[in-house]
């Protein structure tokens, strides 16, 4: 298990019903294909060894025997597999028979799970063959020896800490309190669901609901595996519908009717720090359960697997790829962010907003927010303050873009020339112009705050802070310089989402002019402006210093939403952005980020008042509570594997 990451497989064998030496075969076929896929865990259908429309055929007993000496020979075949497997088929216990998964691993019976919920309406008479499970396990007869067998069962990988598998039957997850609420609160992190559920019109949907919303509901991962069409008998169809979903995110699904083998890639260091984090999904109690302990050669499964995942990482973990839903997203934050600056507004009395407008994207962004917070109170967009201030390094193109916005959203817009200041501050201090150094650019800058703050007392109003989430998060601003305001609208958003934001605005604004000014600052390249320009263009491009925002946007995530390793969100980030950015490109950038996140700290720690927008944040008083002086030296030796 490399990264965390744990390969699964939910399997559909073509079955013969009632001819457990076919179905075995089958079953021994799928498991050596999981094999050579370096799968971990292979989950099958219920009762799948026997079939499960074998009806009265269950009352035989050359069924019930075949079955168990079946059984025997998968356990046999399993012999130096690296694998976890779950077999369904009726289990004859203490006069009694059981609906039953068998759970398999090197040539070992672990256990045996038997069913607890029992359907006995519409096309299920279940109760007619079989008895209703239990919950504290008992020991149960097996060729050499004996076997625990109870719902209260869980499997534990002892290589693999945070692989801890509970098993539940078919219709167990369609009740109110299925059997895996118990499993999860005992400190299961991956359920199994051994399945026959037949198909009719609509099911399929809502059976893919059922079980990502119950992987979300207990923060675990979920394998299911569905009978397929070699059940389909008399009056029922199945479907072989197999899932795998992971709190709530489905990683992969069968196509109905086409009966297969279905892996993907579970993070289980995903779920171990969603389950950290979050401080109301309980500690793990499981008293009253046994524990199995099993073993798995995790480097054999690594060299089957080789280095791609089978999951999708998205490159844009901020920003939805669909249209509807980003959409959806923007209006959404839009209105978060709006609502975060009214209530300011409203509390402290103020109906009066200065804003420095630069013609780039975020002071947009920002100007955008306020117009709309302005709107929601009933206050004339006349009393926002937008304020321009060309220095050294400001272009036509940044400049015109800026006027003709504030102009454009009936704002009152002054210009303040802070060239001079700026120059008797050099002279002031000693500086030689001419030296386009740190203290050229961040003169200007503080400069430019200084202004804001004074208009601001000026018409007693609020200064609208411009700074997004991912300079933030690399420290790339200047401290009491832009790094002040009074509220800062965009604290918690990421530039890569920066970027829809406006566009979203310009898509619904209705107003041409309006748009072709936003299309235009959208167009631009994204930069301070505190350098020359060069023949009238800009000269100095954030990401040519710092590097690209998806790529930064892409390890904060990781690093803020689950504290992943290094090394992990370098191979993440591999696979996401293959054919967009090379090894070298991520190595280099992904050491700037570490390297300027722990260094900036001091930055955040001082942070204005913002809203929050999304799952990750860096402000003091919310999520992130990170000492200024923290050593970032287990985080860089990490980064050296690489």
């Amino acid at each position: 298990m490399k990264d965390g990451f744990f390969r699964v497989a939910a399997a559909t064998p073509g079955i013969r019903v009632a001819d457990p030496v076919y179905n075995r075969e089958e079953i021994c076929r799928m498991i050596e294909e999981g094999t050579k896929r370096g799968v971990g865990l292979m989950v099958f259908p219920e009762l799948c060894l026997t079939a499960y429309t074998c009806n009265d055929l269950f009352s035989q007993f050359p069924l019930i025997r075949k079955a168990r000496e079946e059984l025997r020979n998968i356990v046999r075949f399993s012999q130096g597999r690296q694998m976890l497997v779950f077999v369904g088929l009726p289990w004859e216990h203490g006069g009694k028979l059981y609906n039953a998964a068998a759970a398999i691993c090197d040539g070992r019976l672990l256990g045996v799970v038997p069913k607890t919920n029992l359907p006995n309406y519409a096309e299920f008479y279940e109760q007619r063959h079989f008895t209703e499970g239990f919950c504290h396990p008992v020991q149960t007869a097996w060729y050499d020896g004996e076997v625990p067998m109870g719902t209260d069962l869980l499997f534990a990988c002892r290589e693999v800490p945070e692989l801890v598998v509970g098993a539940e039957i078919c219709e167990d997850v369609w009740v109110p309190c299925p059997p895996s609420i118990s499993h999860a609160l005992a400190g299961a992190t991956v359920m199994v669901n051994c399945s026959a559920s037949d198909e009719v019109a609509g099911k399929e949907a809502y059976r893919r609901m059922l079980i990502a919303g119950q992987s979300a509901r207990l923060m675990c991962g979920y394998v299911y595996a569905n009978a397929g069409d070699g059940e389909s008998t008399q009056d029922l169809v199945f479907g072989g519908h197999d899932l795998i979903a992971e709190n709530g995110t489905m990683l992969a699904q069968s196509k109905r009717f086409e009966p297969d083998l279905v892996c993907g890639d579970m993070d289980l260091e995903r779920l171990a720090s969603e389950r950290r984090r979050t401080n109301t999904f309980p500690a793990g109690d499981c008293e009253g359960y046994q524990i199995v302990s099993f073993s798995l050669d995790t480097s054999a499964m690594e060299k089957a697997q080789g280095e791609k995942l089978l999951r999708y990482i998205d490159n844009r973990p901020f920003v939805p790829h669909d249209q509807g839903e980003r959409s959806k997203r923007c209006e959404e934050i839009f209105t978060i962010q709006a609502c975060g600056l009214k209530k300011r507004l409203e509390h402290t009395g103020v109906t009066h907003a200065v804003i420095g407008i630069s013609g780039g994207l975020d002071s947009t962004l920002a100007l955008l927010v306020t117009a709309r917070a302005f709107d929601m109170l009933g206050i004339p967009r006349g009393q926002i303050h937008t304020v321009t201030m060309p220095c050294f390094g400001t272009t036509d193109r940044t400049y015109t873009n800026a006027c003709r916005m504030a102009e454009e959203l009936g704002t009152e817009l002054k210009e303040v020339d802070i060239r001079q200041s700026v120059l008797a501050h050099f002279a002031d201090i000693g500086q030689d112009a001419g030296n386009h150094d740190v203290t050229y650019e961040n003169a200007q800058a503080r400069e430019r705050t200084q202004v804001l703050m004074d208009i601001a007392n000026q018409v007693n109003g609020l200064v609208v802070g411009t700074g997004d989430l991912s300079e933030l998060a690399l420290g790339w601003a200047t401290y009491n310089g832009d790094h002040m305001s009074m509220y800062g609208v965009n604290a918690s958003v990421p530039k890569t989402l920066v970027r829809h934001l406006v566009h979203y605005f310009a898509d619904t604004c209705g107003e041409e002019t309006l748009r072709g000014v936003l299309m235009d600052v959208l167009d631009t390249p994204v930069s301070p402006e505190l350098l020359p320009p060069e023949d009238g263009v800009i000269s100095q491009k954030t990401e040519d210093l710092v590097g690209p925002y998806e790529l930064h946007d892409f390890f904060l995530y990781y690093v803020m939403r689950f504290g992943y390793m290094p090394s992990k969100i370098y191979r993440m980030a591999l696979q996401a952005f293959d054919g967009e950015y090379g090894q070298e490109v991520i190595r280099k950038w992904i050491r700037t980020f570490y390297h300027r996140f722990f260094a900036q700290q001091f930055k955040r720690s001082c942070l204005p008042d913002g809203p929050k927008v999304g799952s990750v944040a860096v402000s003091p008083r919310g999520d992130l509570r990170m000492p200024s002086d923290a050593c970032s030296r287990i985080w860089m030796e990490d980064l050296e594997k690489i």
